[in-house]
Protein backbone atom coordinates (compact mmCIF):
# COMPACT_ATOMS: atom_id res chain seq x y z
CA UNK A 1 0.00 0.00 0.00
CA UNK A 2 1.24 3.25 -1.11
CA UNK A 3 -0.24 6.23 1.00
CA UNK A 4 0.57 10.00 0.95
CA UNK A 5 -0.41 13.23 1.35
CA UNK A 6 -1.07 16.18 -0.93
CA UNK A 7 -2.47 19.89 -0.97
CA UNK A 8 -0.89 22.90 0.04
CA UNK A 9 2.78 23.36 2.88
CA UNK A 10 0.33 22.94 5.78
CA UNK A 11 -3.10 21.99 4.67
CA UNK A 12 -1.87 18.24 3.35
CA UNK A 13 -4.62 15.65 3.29
CA UNK A 14 -4.37 11.81 3.40
CA UNK A 15 -4.51 9.93 0.46
CA UNK A 16 -3.36 6.52 -1.40
CA UNK A 17 -2.26 5.70 -4.75
CA UNK A 18 -4.27 3.52 -6.17
CA UNK A 19 -3.19 0.58 -9.14
CA UNK A 20 -3.16 3.28 -11.94
CA UNK A 21 -0.86 6.07 -10.13
CA UNK A 22 -4.21 7.86 -9.04
CA UNK A 23 -4.88 9.52 -5.77
CA UNK A 24 -7.36 8.40 -3.77
CA UNK A 25 -9.01 10.61 -1.15
CA UNK A 26 -8.51 8.94 2.68
CA UNK A 27 -10.30 12.01 4.72
CA UNK A 28 -13.45 9.86 5.66
CA UNK A 29 -10.89 7.23 7.14
CA UNK A 30 -8.35 9.26 8.51
CA UNK A 31 -7.49 12.22 9.75
CA UNK A 32 -3.50 12.27 8.41
CA UNK A 33 -0.72 9.80 7.49
CA UNK A 34 0.63 10.51 10.76
CA UNK A 35 0.95 9.27 14.50
CA UNK A 36 -1.45 6.96 15.50
CA UNK A 37 -2.56 6.58 12.05
CA UNK A 38 0.63 4.51 11.33
CA UNK A 39 -0.54 1.62 13.57
CA UNK A 40 -0.60 -1.87 12.37
CA UNK A 41 -4.97 -2.03 13.12
CA UNK A 42 -4.89 1.27 11.42
CA UNK A 43 -3.13 0.25 8.82
CA UNK A 44 -5.30 -2.71 8.26
CA UNK A 45 -8.05 -1.09 8.01
CA UNK A 46 -6.94 1.38 5.05
CA UNK A 47 -5.85 -2.09 3.20
CA UNK A 48 -9.41 -3.38 3.27
CA UNK A 49 -10.64 -0.22 1.63
CA UNK A 50 -11.33 -1.24 -2.00
CA UNK A 51 -9.34 1.58 -3.71
CA UNK A 52 -12.19 1.92 -6.33
CA UNK A 53 -14.79 3.08 -3.89
CA UNK A 54 -12.74 5.65 -2.35
CA UNK A 55 -12.75 9.93 -4.20
CA UNK A 56 -10.60 10.59 -6.85
CA UNK A 57 -8.51 13.40 -6.83
CA UNK A 58 -8.96 15.70 -9.72
CA UNK A 59 -6.00 17.64 -11.33
CA UNK A 60 -2.37 17.24 -10.33
CA UNK A 61 -1.93 18.65 -7.01
CA UNK A 62 1.46 19.41 -4.76
CA UNK A 63 2.37 16.09 -2.83
CA UNK A 64 3.83 16.29 0.38
CA UNK A 65 5.95 14.69 2.64
CA UNK A 66 4.51 11.60 3.43
CA UNK A 67 4.57 11.69 6.84
CA UNK A 68 2.58 14.38 8.92
CA UNK A 69 3.42 15.63 12.90
CA UNK A 70 6.75 13.99 12.98
CA UNK A 71 8.29 14.27 16.33
CA UNK A 72 11.73 12.88 15.56
CA UNK A 73 14.17 13.01 12.50
CA UNK A 74 16.64 11.05 13.92
CA UNK A 75 19.84 10.39 10.89
CA UNK A 76 22.38 8.03 10.38
CA UNK A 77 25.37 8.91 9.62
CA UNK A 78 28.78 7.11 7.68
CA UNK A 79 26.47 3.50 7.20
CA UNK A 80 28.13 2.90 4.05
CA UNK A 81 31.66 2.00 4.10
CA UNK A 82 32.43 3.58 0.57
CA UNK A 83 30.78 6.43 1.38
CA UNK A 84 32.80 6.79 4.81
CA UNK A 85 35.80 6.41 2.68
CA UNK A 86 35.22 9.23 0.47
CA UNK A 87 34.66 11.49 3.11
CA UNK A 88 38.32 10.58 4.63
CA UNK A 89 36.35 8.65 7.98
CA UNK A 90 37.02 4.97 8.73
CA UNK A 91 33.66 3.41 9.11
CA UNK A 92 32.06 3.41 12.64
CA UNK A 93 31.96 0.63 15.21
CA UNK A 94 28.55 1.58 15.89
CA UNK A 95 25.64 3.55 14.24
CA UNK A 96 26.50 7.74 14.02
CA UNK A 97 23.94 9.42 15.48
CA UNK A 98 22.15 13.10 14.48
CA UNK A 99 19.15 14.97 14.55
CA UNK A 100 17.80 17.11 11.48
CA UNK A 101 15.50 20.04 12.32
CA UNK A 102 11.62 18.69 11.47
CA UNK A 103 11.23 22.18 9.97
CA UNK A 104 13.48 21.14 7.29
CA UNK A 105 10.61 18.30 5.87
CA UNK A 106 9.04 19.21 2.78
CA UNK A 107 7.11 17.57 -0.18
CA UNK A 108 9.28 15.38 -2.65
CA UNK A 109 9.21 17.90 -5.57
CA UNK A 110 9.53 20.96 -3.83
CA UNK A 111 12.36 23.39 -4.44
CA UNK A 112 15.64 23.12 -2.25
CA UNK A 113 16.95 26.22 -1.15
CA UNK A 114 20.72 26.99 -0.70
CA UNK A 115 20.76 28.51 2.57
CA UNK A 116 22.46 32.28 3.01
CA UNK A 117 26.17 32.02 3.31
CA UNK A 118 26.18 28.14 1.86
CA UNK A 119 29.04 27.27 -0.22
CA UNK A 120 28.72 23.81 0.10
CA UNK A 121 25.80 22.77 -0.08
CA UNK A 122 25.16 18.46 -0.94
CA UNK A 123 22.90 15.72 -1.47
CA UNK A 124 22.35 12.70 -0.23
CA UNK A 125 19.54 9.80 -1.29
CA UNK A 126 18.82 7.58 1.72
CA UNK A 127 16.00 5.04 2.92
CA UNK A 128 13.68 6.73 5.18
CA UNK A 129 12.01 4.31 8.07
CA UNK A 130 8.96 5.08 9.01
CA UNK A 131 7.81 4.32 12.67
CA UNK A 132 4.77 2.66 13.33
CA UNK A 133 4.24 1.84 17.19
CA UNK A 134 6.14 2.83 20.52
CA UNK A 135 9.16 1.51 20.20
CA UNK A 136 11.73 1.02 23.62
CA UNK A 137 14.52 -1.26 24.27
CA UNK A 138 13.48 -3.54 20.65
CA UNK A 139 15.24 -6.54 20.06
CA UNK A 140 16.47 -6.68 16.82
CA UNK A 141 15.06 -9.86 15.95
CA UNK A 142 11.26 -7.78 16.51
CA UNK A 143 12.66 -4.23 15.07
CA UNK A 144 10.62 -4.17 11.99
CA UNK A 145 7.50 -5.22 13.58
CA UNK A 146 7.73 -1.78 14.60
CA UNK A 147 8.24 -0.03 11.36
CA UNK A 148 4.79 1.53 9.51
CA UNK A 149 6.91 1.62 6.19
CA UNK A 150 9.32 3.25 3.88
CA UNK A 151 9.93 6.05 1.76
CA UNK A 152 13.11 7.98 -0.04
CA UNK A 153 14.92 10.74 1.65
CA UNK A 154 17.19 13.53 0.27
CA UNK A 155 19.39 14.13 3.52
CA UNK A 156 20.60 17.77 1.96
CA UNK A 157 23.87 18.46 3.87
CA UNK A 158 25.92 22.09 3.83
CA UNK A 159 29.44 20.33 4.78
CA UNK A 160 30.91 23.71 5.74
CA UNK A 161 28.23 24.35 8.46
CA UNK A 162 28.43 20.44 8.96
CA UNK A 163 31.97 20.13 9.75
CA UNK A 164 33.71 23.65 10.15
CA UNK A 165 31.35 25.59 11.96
CA UNK A 166 31.99 23.70 15.45
CA UNK A 167 29.76 21.22 17.10
CA UNK A 168 27.43 18.68 16.01
CA UNK A 169 26.06 18.16 12.50
CA UNK A 170 22.87 18.80 12.82
CA UNK A 171 23.55 22.66 12.00
CA UNK A 172 24.80 21.74 8.74
CA UNK A 173 21.36 19.19 8.11
CA UNK A 174 18.50 21.23 9.07
CA UNK A 175 18.14 24.60 6.95
CA UNK A 176 14.60 24.87 5.14
CA UNK A 177 13.72 22.06 2.69
CA UNK A 178 16.82 19.86 3.60
CA UNK A 179 14.52 17.22 4.56
CA UNK A 180 12.43 16.33 1.20
CA UNK A 181 10.27 12.93 2.19
CA UNK A 182 8.44 10.51 -0.11
CA UNK A 183 6.43 10.56 -2.40
CA UNK A 184 4.40 8.27 -0.96
CA UNK A 185 5.09 5.84 2.39
CA UNK A 186 5.00 1.88 1.11
CA UNK A 187 4.37 -0.07 3.94
CA UNK A 188 6.40 -2.98 5.18
CA UNK A 189 4.65 -5.81 3.58
CA UNK A 190 5.41 -4.23 0.21
CA UNK A 191 9.52 -4.01 1.27
CA UNK A 192 9.68 -7.62 2.90
CA UNK A 193 13.48 -6.94 2.81
CA UNK A 194 14.41 -3.65 3.12
CA UNK A 195 18.22 -4.78 2.65
CA UNK A 196 18.30 -5.34 -1.18
CA UNK A 197 16.88 -2.10 -2.64
CA UNK A 198 18.65 -0.32 -4.68
CA UNK A 199 19.55 3.73 -4.73
CA UNK A 200 20.20 6.97 -7.21
CA UNK A 201 20.58 10.16 -7.46
CA UNK A 202 21.29 12.30 -10.82
CA UNK A 203 22.31 16.15 -10.51
CA UNK A 204 21.03 17.58 -14.12
CA UNK A 205 20.64 14.43 -15.37
CA UNK A 206 24.00 13.20 -14.37
CA UNK A 207 24.42 9.91 -11.96
CA UNK A 208 25.87 10.57 -9.27
CA UNK A 209 24.84 8.38 -6.88
CA UNK A 210 24.09 4.56 -6.90
CA UNK A 211 23.67 1.80 -4.22
CA UNK A 212 22.05 -0.37 -2.68
CA UNK A 213 21.07 -1.42 1.00
CA UNK A 214 22.64 -4.72 0.88
CA UNK A 215 26.04 -2.56 1.41
CA UNK A 216 24.52 -0.61 5.02
CA UNK A 217 26.96 -1.19 7.54
CA UNK A 218 24.24 -1.48 9.68
CA UNK A 219 21.24 -2.46 8.25
CA UNK A 220 17.34 -1.33 9.50
CA UNK A 221 16.21 -4.10 12.02
CA UNK A 222 19.68 -3.06 13.88
CA UNK A 223 19.46 0.61 13.79
CA UNK A 224 15.36 0.40 14.91
CA UNK A 225 17.01 -2.36 17.77
CA UNK A 226 20.23 0.17 18.66
CA UNK A 227 18.35 3.86 18.32
CA UNK A 228 15.81 2.31 20.18
CA UNK A 229 17.97 2.01 23.53
CA UNK A 230 19.15 5.76 23.55
CA UNK A 231 15.46 7.62 23.11
CA UNK A 232 11.69 6.05 22.48
CA UNK A 233 10.97 6.46 19.17
CA UNK A 234 6.79 7.26 18.32
CA UNK A 235 4.65 6.76 15.49
CA UNK A 236 5.31 9.19 12.73
CA UNK A 237 9.36 9.53 13.62
CA UNK A 238 11.33 8.57 10.97
CA UNK A 239 14.84 7.91 10.84
CA UNK A 240 17.10 8.51 7.64
CA UNK A 241 19.47 5.28 7.17
CA UNK A 242 22.45 6.94 5.40
CA UNK A 243 23.21 7.66 1.94
CA UNK A 244 25.83 5.09 -0.66
CA UNK A 245 29.22 6.82 -1.97
CA UNK A 246 28.40 9.51 -4.78
CA UNK A 247 28.17 12.68 -2.81
CA UNK A 248 29.29 15.93 -4.12
CA UNK A 249 32.01 16.09 -0.91
CA UNK A 250 33.26 12.57 -2.47
CA UNK A 251 33.87 14.12 -6.33
CA UNK A 252 37.45 15.08 -7.07
CA UNK A 253 37.06 17.63 -6.97
CA UNK A 254 34.23 18.09 -4.50
CA UNK A 255 31.46 19.69 -6.70
CA UNK A 256 28.23 21.09 -5.24
CA UNK A 257 24.88 22.42 -5.75
CA UNK A 258 24.29 25.78 -7.23
CA UNK A 259 20.39 27.91 -8.01
CA UNK A 260 19.32 26.70 -11.31
CA UNK A 261 19.97 22.88 -11.05
CA UNK A 262 18.15 20.11 -10.67
CA UNK A 263 18.04 16.75 -8.30
CA UNK A 264 16.54 13.63 -9.08
CA UNK A 265 16.43 10.16 -7.03
CA UNK A 266 14.58 7.37 -6.33
CA UNK A 267 14.52 4.05 -4.26
CA UNK A 268 13.79 1.11 -6.17
CA UNK A 269 9.60 -0.07 -5.38
CA UNK A 270 9.72 3.47 -3.29
CA UNK A 271 9.09 6.05 -6.10
CA UNK A 272 10.95 9.50 -7.09
CA UNK A 273 11.51 12.81 -6.17
CA UNK A 274 12.52 15.89 -8.20
CA UNK A 275 13.95 18.99 -6.78
CA UNK A 276 15.10 22.30 -8.36
CA UNK A 277 17.79 24.08 -6.38
CA UNK A 278 17.43 27.84 -5.85
CA UNK A 279 18.64 30.25 -3.61
CA UNK A 280 17.53 30.80 -0.26
CA UNK A 281 16.76 34.48 1.55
Amino acid sequence: MKLLRYGEPGAERPGLLDAEGGIRDLRDHVADIAGPFLSDASLARLRALDPESLPLVRGTPRIGPCVGAIGKFVCVGLNYADHAAETGKPAPDEPVLFMKATSAVCGPDDAVEIPRNSEKTDWEVELGVVIGRRAKHVARAEALDFVAGYCVVNDVSERAFQSERGGQWTKGKSADTFGPLGPWLVTRDEVPDPQTLGLWLDVDGVRRQTGTTARMIFGVAELVSYISGFMTLHPGDVIATGTPPGVGLGQKPPVFLRAGQTMRLGIDGLGEQRQAVVQGA
